[in-house]
Formats: C-alpha cells, structure tokens, sequence
C-alpha cells in the first residue's frame, strides 16, 4: 500500500519492506531491479523500444516538430506520440510478458499513472510528457538505490502485510491507499468502510508506538473525505502542493487539496512538494 515506489527512494532505512497489492507494481519493480548493476543495458532496451515504436525522446534529441509544438503548446507530447503510444499500449496488452513496455506507457502515459480496466489491459491514454532529462535522472538514481539498499517487495493486503511484521523502535510505516473521493480506475474497490478499518488501524499502530504517515485526498471536485478529514485532526497535518493534472489542457486543477498525515512532528513547513 504504497505509492509506486517514488516515497521509499526519498527516505534513509537500514531496511525496506515494500508491499502493493497490485501485483503489476511489484513485477515492474522486480524487473528494474534486475538492471541495478547494469544501467546502460536497461538504457539500450528501453531505447530500442522507443525507437521501434518511433516515441519521442527529448533527453536523446529526438523532439516534436517545431510546428507541433506551436500548433498544441500544451499538448504536443500526447498528440506527437498518440498513435505509437496505442500502438504499445496494444501489444503490451496482447502479451503482458515485457515488463519493460510498462515502464515506457508509464513514463509517456498520462501523468505517469499506472491503471488497468476490468479485464485487466491497461488503458491509460498518451500524457504530455516523453523520456526527457528528468525522467533518465530519476531511473538512474532508481538503480543506483536498488543497487545499495536491501529491499523486499510483497504482494498482499495491507492489513496481513502489517499484521504480520514485528516492529521495533525506530520502525517507520508509510501508506499511500486509494483515494476514496478520487474516480481512477484502481480506486474503485475502495470505500468508505474500508476507510474506516485504514483509520482504526493507524490508531492501533499510534497505539503500540509505531510512526506513520500517510496521503490522502481530502477535497476534490466538490467532494470532501469527510471520515478521513475527521479522522486526521487528532494527528499532525500537512498541505502538499499537489499536481492533479487536467488531461484536456494540462493545466493543475486547483480545487483537490492533498495531505500528508503523521503521528509524529515533523521539521517540514505546512506545507510539502
């Protein structure tokens, strides 16, 4: 019940114990992690892929037309890659074997999402992004942390993945569940009730001494999380400057308010980017 993978690679741990319930978020990283001792090898599979699809790929100057670019100042990215990117899109759907091709239609995919539908193809449409600077950076040091850290990944529920664990001083628990007031596909299956058995949990884990911290969205198009909002006002709140991005126009939508809840204190300002 974590994010992806992005918020353990910002932290300092002797050990990581990592667990998704997806189980397509913990191949993607078993199969990154195969790589951590040679990142070049990655990078040449990666760009064979994109070059075979005929993807941009800002980062080695392979770029948008200059026309297109002014034609869709905002979204020139999805509409230059559109038709390679559903192209992929398809074929990692026929065989879902090439993990890497799910790594690419997350980078070029919309705001980096990772969503399947019902019968499980994924169907994330083109973003208005490519492989530029900031993403080869960011793999890089992805490696470069494999490479140096002991890390577990799981497959289970939040619930017996923590339940089981025997934790000790120091011990530091960080959430990231599905968005209870959000409408992306994998949040579907969420609900109130489970909201609530999340928010006793944290409390039992407060209880035994266990640091936490947890995202959540508390306000988005007009909803409010009611019971989580409720919920957090016993513990330690922080506005994160979120970045819920408008698929038509690629413009930040300014009515979700996103938190970081602990219960702990922390030296950060009120509010995190």
């Amino acid at each position: 019940m974590w994010d992806g993978g992005s918020s353990f690679l910002n932290s300092s741990g002797k050990k990581y114990i990592l667990n998704d319930i997806d189980n397509n978020v913990i191949s993607l990283h078993k199969e990154l992690g195969k790589y951590a001792n040679n990142p070049e090898k990655l990078l040449e599979r990666l760009y064979n892929i994109i070059d075979y699809y005929g993807l941009s790929c800002s980062y080695r100057g392979i770029n948008v037309p200059e026309e297109m670019k002014k034609k869709y100042i905002k979204t020139y990215y999805s509409k230059y890659n559109k038709e390679a990117y559903l192209k992929m899109r398809q074929d990692y759907n026929k065989n879902k074997d090439n993990v890497l091709l799910l790594y690419l239609l997350l980078i070029y995919g919309f705001n980096h999402m990772i969503r399947f539908n019902s019968k499980g193809d994924f169907n994330l449409p083109a973003g208005n992004v490519d492989f530029n600077k900031n993403v080869y950076i960011a793999l890089k040091n992805y490696l470069k942390f494999r490479k140096n850290n002991e890390i577990i990944f799981e497959n289970t529920d939040y619930q017996k993945f923590l339940n089981k664990i025997d934790f000790k001083e120091k011990d530091y628990v960080f959430l990231d569940p599905p968005y209870l007031i959000s409408m992306s596909e994998y949040n579907k299956l969420w609900n109130d009730k489970k909201e609530i058995e999340l928010c006793n949990f944290l409390d039992k884990l407060d209880e035994k001494g266990v640091r936490f911290g947890i995202t959540n969205l508390i306000y988005h198009k007009g909803k409010e999380n009611e019971t989580f909002n409720n919920w957090s006002k016993k513990y330690n709140v922080y506005n994160i400057d979120s970045n819920y991005i408008s698929f038509n126009d690629n413009t930040i939508k300014k009515d979700s308010k996103e938190v970081f809840v602990t219960n702990y204190a922390t030296n950060r300002k009120e509010s995190l980017s």
